[in-house]
């Protein structure tokens, strides 16, 4: 049924859990998997006041290697698990990209017909029942959208 499945992750127990079902998914269909996290824009606060302006130059450009070496060991599990479940899968960060946004236009550049994601990760609330971007995602999608909780 379907044959080109989208996973967004984000390293969370939720994350987990849904490229788990999409490993499953991807298995029983014969489909191959996308694994996608992507890291928000960052934006620092810091600004010019009384005490001068600060070059946030530096702070920006380690905050966005951080957020890349995360990824990057993020995304090279993913891809292991899928190995060893023996699932071929491409694995794509996009950095400075809200995710619901990276989500949605990576399911159109690539053609997917299915997007697996957790209800919330790390930016949801635990209080809510979706988080922000899932909410947001399935709200937007032109495909269908399994949430996992």
């Amino acid at each position: 049924m379907y044959k080109n499945l989208l996973i967004a992750t984000d390293g969370s127990e939720l994350g987990d859990k849904a490229l788990d079902a999409a490993l499953d998914l991807a298995r029983q269909n014969g489909a191959s998997l996308i694994i996608l996290t992507a890291t928000d824009p960052v934006a620092t606060g810091i600004g010019s006041g009384g005490f001068g302006t600060i070059d946030a130059g530096p702070i920006l450009a380690r905050l966005e290697e951080a957020y890349a070496t995360e990824a990057a060991d993020l995304l090279a599990a993913a891809r292991h698990k899928a190995q060893e479940a023996g699932i071929a899968a491409e694995t794509l960060h996009l950095p400075r990209h809200r995710p619901a946004d990276g989500i949605l236009e990576t399911v159109s550049e690539k053609g997917c017909d299915l997007i697996v994601m957790g209800s919330h990760g790390r930016r949801g609330l635990n209080r809510l029942l979706l988080g922000s971007q899932a909410a947001e995602v399935l709200a937007r999608a032109a495909v269908p959208v399994l949430i996992v909780k």
